[in-house]
């Protein structure tokens, strides 16, 4: 259903559960930026009106779910602050094309495999976590999650930019390199982090 390529090894979970504070805080400037991504391309794309409803509301959503995020940090003794941001996003945006319109399908199809590598990783949480206050916060989350994959790939679909084949064709070519990404150097622990190697 999330059109991911490769699943989540559970030994992230496993790393994520003892930095929890970390994951959070990262989980909070997630929020944030997805927020800031959707009215981004607002911004950057006023001949498409179709667009701004459909982000806007987006971008609700997910400035919500940061103030929820925030809430239960604080309920734990936790600020948000500033942190190292995970290299996760860049990188998989690194693949979109250059030129418009294929620019602009490819940062739609690259925002919904972020939303859906969210959903997975959250569900993940849920299902291994023994807070209580955690699992009820990422269950609650994961229908937002998936759903925000389907607006963005929904987004490029009523848009027409490319065929219908070709845009399936590209998500899966994304949704490989998404995977890939993954597989690399696993960096702090985030909620998009690769895998330890020590672990293994």
């Amino acid at each position: 259903m999330l059109h991911l390529a490769a699943p989540t090894d559970e030994r992230w979970a496993a790393r994520a559960r003892e930095h929890l504070p970390e994951i959070l805080l990262d989980h909070a400037h997630c929020e944030k930026k997805a927020a800031s991504t959707a009215l981004s391309l607002i911004f950057r794309y006023p001949e498409r009106p179709a667009m701004v409803v459909p982000l806007s509301r987006l971008a609700r959503e997910e400035l919500a779910h940061f103030e929820e995020v925030v809430a239960v940090m604080r309920a734990r003794g936790l600020e948000f602050r500033r942190q190292t941001p995970s290299p996760y996003a860049a990188k998989l945006m690194a693949a979109a094309r250059t030129h418009e319109p294929m620019r602009l399908l490819d940062t739609l199809l690259c925002c919904s495999l972020i939303e859906a590598r969210s959903c997975e990783r959250m569900r993940l949480l849920a299902e291994t976590l023994d807070d209580p206050g955690l699992v009820k916060l990422y269950r609650g989350l994961l229908a937002c999650e998936a759903r925000h994959f389907h607006s963005y790939v929904e987004l490029a679909r009523e848009l027409e930019l490319v065929p219908e084949a070709e845009l399936m064709a590209r998500l899966d070519v994304l949704a490989a390199h998404e995977a890939e990404v993954l597989r690399g150097d696993p960096g702090e622990p985030r909620l998009h982090s690769a895998v330890d190697p020590a672990l293994h």
